[in-house]
């Protein structure tokens, strides 16, 4: 890759209301109206989405965005696929396959319908455990089972793999490669600078209710958002360690609902 920036965006589910199709959340629940100005922005400032496997032909010239959706909730098929398609705009789905035909989630149909429309259909592993704290035979299958379940119903290799809360390392990342994954996903906020297929791609958490100016400058990574997005990262590193996973998210559940 050439030295330029690659802003990788990490969305879940469009919802309109908390009645919405979907599985809801107050945080991370970006509104249909807020997605669209996102994508007419990116293409205003000439940018240009691209799936993964055409990163490697990307040109100096072009200015490229890799769009992601985590989990697999019904309303990447059913908003955000139409969005995109309306623009000639490509991203890439990141499937927990035990959530495929479960309430508010993708179907199988689903899945092959997003494949069949010329979008990516990834892997966000088989349960949505967080990676680290499984021992290796459960690592391997959460990475294996949701690999082999995803190919099978779009035809299509699976090569890419977001981990499930962003939570993994090395030990994680090696497992992955050995399965087959080329490209690694986790939640740390960055610009992708110097990338190299195969190491762990950084990601621009998009919320709802962002402003568009801000969103502007978290994409084209300049001002004093992206440098806060990393502080408020770094410092919650320090209390998910000490906490371990399962308490730091009962806390986190506890907070937000207050």
């Amino acid at each position: 890759m050439n030295d330029t920036s690659l802003p990788v965006l990490m969305y879940h589910g469009l919802h309109a209301t908390a009645q919405s199709r979907g599985r809801f959340e107050s945080v991370y629940s970006v509104a249909p109206e807020e997605f669209s100005a996102q994508l007419d922005w990116l293409l205003q400032a000439g940018y240009r989405s691209m799936r993964l496997d055409d990163l490697q032909a990307n040109g100096p010239e072009t200015k490229p965005v890799v769009i992601t959706f985590d989990d697999g909730d019904v309303s990447n098929v059913e908003v955000a696929l139409p969005l995109l398609r309306e623009r000639g705009m490509v991203a890439e789905f990141f499937v927990t396959s035990d959530f495929i035909d479960c309430a508010g989630m993708l179907t199988r149909a689903d899945v092959r319908a997003l494949s069949d429309a010329g979008m990516g259909v990834q892997s966000h592993g088989q349960s949505h455990r967080y990676l680290e704290d499984l021992d290796a035979g459960a690592l391997a299958d959460e990475l294996g089972n949701s690999k082999r379940l995803i190919e099978e119903l779009t035809g299509r290799i699976v090569d890419a793999l977001a981990l499930p809360g962003g939570r993994g390392g090395e030990r994680e990342r090696q497992d992955a490669l050995r399965q087959g994954y080329r490209y690694l996903f986790n939640s740390a906020p960055g610009s992708n600078r110097h990338w190299q297929r195969g190491q762990y791609l950084q990601r621009i958490t998009l919320t709802r209710g962002l402003a568009l100016a801000a969103f502007a400058d978290m994409v084209a990574w300049r001002g004093i958002r992206p440098r806060v997005a990393q502080m408020r990262y770094n410092a919650l590193a320090m209390p998910k360690k000490l906490l371990g996973n399962r308490r730091y998210e009962q806390l986190r559940t506890r907070l937000l609902r207050q």
